[in-house]
């Protein structure tokens, strides 16, 4: 979502953020300072008086599509300007200077690939684009990380998303960067992938590196990241560890959807249980929960289900979109 701007101010009339409060900086020697940071094109607002600091170890820019986690990353990387405030990576800022650049490890979103190279080739000429001394030697590095190695003689036009994904990576890295940003890397990835990746996240985060990793998938950023920056609309709705915003998300009333091979009987089960606040089976035999109790919620179905010899077929949070989950942020 973007904020809109009246159409002929002079100045545009940025709201006012919470992003500017103590909660929002992260550590007092920041590798990426935020402050005070505004991006609008014409009249729409995409990041309004957005204030963090990150430093070392794997920070999770978290948030819904539009919600300016892609225009952060942007600015960050120097591929664009801000409107108003101030940018330091490094205490210096990042557009227009190169040695800035050259710390960087980007890794978008939009396939921003020649799908007529090899992966190999692409890979070596970020090497060359770098200028680094054995480009031959950071290629094949960089191809052995992400586990490409056999496909890397392969045209990039025939790759999976996945793998795409992989070679990117892969380019970021081959100038052995200290700041890398990392635009939805999951997106398109199969389990093994996945795990693959969020592994590297984590070893990149051990070994020193800045990491900021957006994402609008929850559970996927509690298994790399231990901060999280929660952007909605273009400002920060909540920042620190992902323990404790985890738990005010989960202390919310949450509506959960089963599937069940006896939907009915394992309804009426449940419905005993003081963590359910209201149990309805449709037309479709999916059972819709609310509860108040995420956590026990989510122990006592498959124990309820296996006292009642019913077999649980799904289940998963319907409303735990970050839309729905970011308006209770706000909201608290």
């Amino acid at each position: 979502m973007f904020s809109r701007i009246k159409r002929g101010a002079t100045t545009p009339a940025i709201p006012q953020s919470t992003a500017a409060s103590p909660a929002a900086i992260l550590t007092d020697e920041p590798t990426i300072l935020f402050d005070h940071v505004s991006k609008w094109y014409g009249d729409l607002v995409a990041v309004s008086d957005l204030s963090f600091s990150i430093g070392p170890g794997v920070t999770a820019l978290l948030g819904p599509n539009g919600s300016g986690k892609t225009t952060s990353l942007k600015m960050i990387s120097g591929l664009i300007g801000q409107s108003a405030g101030r940018i330091e990576v490094r205490g210096l800022p990042p557009r227009g200077n190169i040695e800035t650049y050259r710390r960087f490890g980007l890794v978008n979103d939009v396939d921003n690939v020649y799908p007529y190279l090899t992966g190999w080739e692409f890979v070596w000429m970020n090497a060359r684009l770098q200028r680094l001394p054995d480009p031959d030697a950071a290629t094949r590095r960089a191809v052995d990380i992400v586990e490409m190695g056999p496909a890397s003689d392969r045209r990039i036009g025939g790759y999976s998303k996945g793998m795409r994904q992989r070679i990117k990576l892969a380019a970021a890295l081959v100038h052995d960067p200290d700041v890398i940003l990392m635009d939805e890397p999951l997106n398109g990835t199969d389990p093994a992938q996945r795990a693959h990746m969020i592994e590297l996240i984590r070893e990149f985060g051990r070994q020193g590196k800045t990491v900021l990793v957006s994402s609008h998938v929850l559970v996927e950023v509690e298994r790399f990241a231990e901060n999280i920056l929660v952007i909605v609309n273009g400002k920060l709705a909540a920042a620190g560890n992902y323990r404790t915003i985890r738990n005010r998300i989960d202390n919310r009333p949450l509506v959960i959807s089963l599937r069940a091979s006896n939907p009915r009987k394992l309804g009426a089960a449940l419905l005993g249980s003081p963590a359910i606040s209201s149990i309805s089976v449709g037309k479709d035999d999916h059972i819709t929960a609310e509860t108040n109790d995420a956590a026990t919620f989510y122990r006592i179905v498959p124990a309820v289900a296996r006292q009642t010899d019913v077999r649980l077929l799904e289940i998963e949070a319907a409303d735990e979109s970050l839309e729905s989950v970011f308006s209770y942020l706000v909201e608290r």
